[in-house]
């Protein structure tokens, strides 16, 4: 097995969450014109059907999907940086059920704290989704998500957002407010950071290395892309929602906002941070068990 060291690994950003909704594969995700719901017998289904149709109102499960999409790119990636030329089908057929959808809601699930989900705040979220703008607004999200999925779009629209920055418009004002209320850039570095971990941790334990890399070192090699991960988090969430609610009034957006203020915003924005965190470290430990036998398979 070819000795490694850990400081060489490149870091691996976890997908990102943007909204008090979210905004952060053979089961291949489904292309972007179709609407992927949550299989019937996952476990909100059985103990939560009312909270699984909030989530359905949201696109929750659309962006599950996606997600799925930019998995399989992030780990050709992996292969490139880690293994190049060793992985090949093998190698894709492995990350293929690492990030199959059904597989990617049902870690989701596990991860909701249904109890914090009041019978009140499951109706006051249903009737903000269902409503004209809530509607609007989980739309914008999905689409937002799905276009990002082009390189040309992402750059373009992470341009847009510096531009607006810069000019100090009023709809960058509103999303600045959007994403302080929901503590969006430290949410999303802090599960960045995280899933870093579950992946050096899935490295060593899959055996990447000739000897045990202390935790220690691991924690240090994590923290030491904090900058760069901040960076990478701030220009791709305000990229992608100045794409996601450009369809948007600044009324509309100023209303969106408030009702993430209110306890109902509050609640949901911290119950999707908590899924998505044990959905991530998941993934990212899997990734990284299943990468350390293609690095150890190497010189095989």
């Amino acid at each position: 097995m070819p000795s490694r060291s850990i400081l060489a690994l490149p870091f691996l950003l976890a997908p990102l969450a943007a909204g008090p909704v979210v905004v952060p594969v053979p089961a291949l995700a489904q292309s972007a014109g179709e609407a992927q719901l949550a299989p019937s017998g996952t476990r909100l289904a059985q103990e939560a059907p009312e909270l699984r149709a909030v989530f359905e109102a949201m696109g929750v499960y659309e962006i599950l999907g996606v997600m799925s999409s930019e998995g399989l790119e992030a780990a050709t990636g992996i292969e490139d940086d880690m293994f190049p030329g060793q992985g090949g089908g093998a190698w894709r057929a492995v990350v293929a059920g690492i990030y199959a959808t059904d597989r990617m809601i049902a870690r989701f699930e596990d991860g909701v704290p249904v109890e914090r989900m009041t019978p009140e705040i499951v109706a006051e979220l249903q009737d903000f989704y269902d409503s004209p703008l809530g509607q609007r607004i989980a739309r914008g999200e999905v689409e937002g998500r799905q276009a990002l999925l082009d390189p040309g779009v992402e750059e373009a629209a992470r341009a847009l957002a510096r531009q607006q920055a810069a000019e100090g418009t009023e709809r960058m004002e509103l999303l600045r407010a959007f994403s302080v209320a929901n503590d969006f850039v430290e949410r999303n570095v802090a599960g960045a950071l995280n899933s870093n971990f579950a992946f050096y941790r899935g490295l060593s334990d899959g055996g990447a290395f000739e000897t045990e890399i202390p935790q220690e070192l691991m924690l240090a090699e994590v923290w030491g892309q904090e900058a760069e991960i901040r960076r990478e988090t701030t220009e791709w969430l305000f990229g992608y929602q100045v794409l996601a609610y450009e369809g948007l009034s600044d009324a509309e957006m100023a209303r969106y906002v408030e009702m993430s203020e209110t306890e109902a915003g509050q609640v949901l924005n911290a119950v999707l941070f908590q899924a998505f965190d044990v959905l991530f470290d998941d993934v990212s430990y899997q990734l990284g068990k299943a990468a350390a036998t293609f690095i150890a398979g190497e010189e095989t």
